[in-house]
Order: structure tokens, then C-alpha cells, then sequence
């Protein structure tokens, strides 16, 4: 029991500190881009209060989160779902390649060609 109570404390210090350097790394380029956009979704549209600002994040849009500009251009407000959809079709890029495979036709054959006649013949 005794090992369990030293693995809890061990975790909470883990989590704390993680939680400790998000804030540090983000309270900069988060309260700016906060004070810079409107508290809207960039793909949803979906508009944010206080009461769930929490769930509007910052999206790189180079994905280096080192890249900071003053300027904001290299950020984008977006909601934790479209930010969450936008890592993921990022990483399916980067996993799979993107767009080097070539066009294809679009398919011509209509497998209901001739079922008025059919239907019409059976009446």
C-alpha cells in the first residue's frame, strides 16, 4: 500500500510539473493571440466567453511551437476539436505523403442503366 501512495505522489509531481512548464511555455503567446483575434474558432466559427475560453487553443499553424512571431502570424485560434482535426490530418500527411498520387477519372458506369425498361417490360 505504502508503494502505491510513493507511485501517487511521484505522478502528482510528474503532472504538476508538466502542467507548470505548458503554462510557462504558453502564458506568452496565448494571452497575445487572446488579446489579438476574436474569440472565434478559425474553422468551426464557433464563438468563446470567459466561461469556456479554456477550450479555445492556439494552433501553430507551421506546427513549431517555437515559432512565436510578435506579430501573430503564425498563430490561429481554434477550438480543441478543429485543433485536434488539424494535428490529426497533419500527421496522416506527414505518415502517409499527400497529394502525389495522380488524379483519378471519375467512374461512368451506372448500375441502374436500363431498369425503367426492365421495369417497364415486367408491367
Amino acid at each position: 500500500m505504502s508503494q502505491n501512495v510513493g507511485d501517487t505522489s511521484k505522478l502528482d509531481k510528474i503532472l504538476a510539473e508538466q502542467r507548470e512548464y505548458i503554462a510557462k511555455r504558453e502564458g506568452g503567446y496565448r494571452e497575445k493571440s487572446l488579446k489579438m483575434y476574436p474569440w472565434i474558432c478559425g474553422r468551426c466559427t464557433r464563438e468563446f466567453t470567459r466561461a469556456n475560453l479554456r477550450e479555445l487553443t492556439v494552433h501553430h499553424r507551421d506546427h513549431d511551437h517555437g515559432n512565436n512571431p510578435a506579430d501573430g502570424s503564425n498563430w490561429e485560434l481554434l477550438c480543441v476539436y478543429c485543433h485536434d482535426n488539424e494535428h490529426s490530418k497533419f500527421e496522416d500527411f506527414v505518415r502517409y505523403g499527400g497529394g502525389g498520387e495522380k488524379r483519378r477519372e471519375a467512374a461512368t458506369h451506372n448500375p441502374f442503366a436500363g431498369l425503367k425498361e426492365a421495369l417497364e417490360k415486367k408491367n
